[in-house]
């Protein structure tokens, strides 16, 4: 299969699609429409022109920095294309973070050991990833 790479953040409707099959939490049209515009770098995999998986960069663009929605459709995963987005996604973070800027990423079992190979490290017990339940 030839699969090709897009810089650009998804509509909606293809992100909230890619999220919800590839087995991520659904997020709501609104907040899907909210967040999308403030991407710093996003990029598609591609297969016949549609997307078949995707990743982002949020974050305030100096200080912090998070890749968040590194999801590939179930049909399409264990062709390297996790890797891809990464790699496209580490391309982009080593050409705009400043000195100081910092990275990060919550990891499920066992992506966190692709995400290894880009250098991301477990940070606990020194840090542990909380999220705030107030909104579900």
């Amino acid at each position: 299969m030839t699969y090709t790479t897009l810089h650009a953040t998804p509509d909606a409707a293809t992100y909230q699609h890619l999220r919800a099959a590839a087995g991520l939490s659904a997020k709501s049209a609104e907040a899907a429409v909210r967040g999308l515009p403030n991407t710093l770098f996003a990029v598609q995999v591609l297969h016949d022109g549609e997307p078949v998986g995707m990743g982002r960069v949020i974050g305030d663009g100096g200080t912090a920095f998070q890749v968040v929605d590194i999801a590939v459709l179930p049909a399409h995963q264990g062709r390297g294309l996790g890797k891809r987005v990464m790699e496209e996604i580490a391309v982009w973070l080593k050409a705009n973070v400043p000195a100081g800027g910092y990275v990060s990423l919550l990891a499920d079992v066992p992506a966190d050991a692709l995400y290894a190979q880009f250098g991301f490290v477990h940070t606990a017990p020194r840090t542990v990833g909380m999220a705030w339940g107030g909104r579900g």
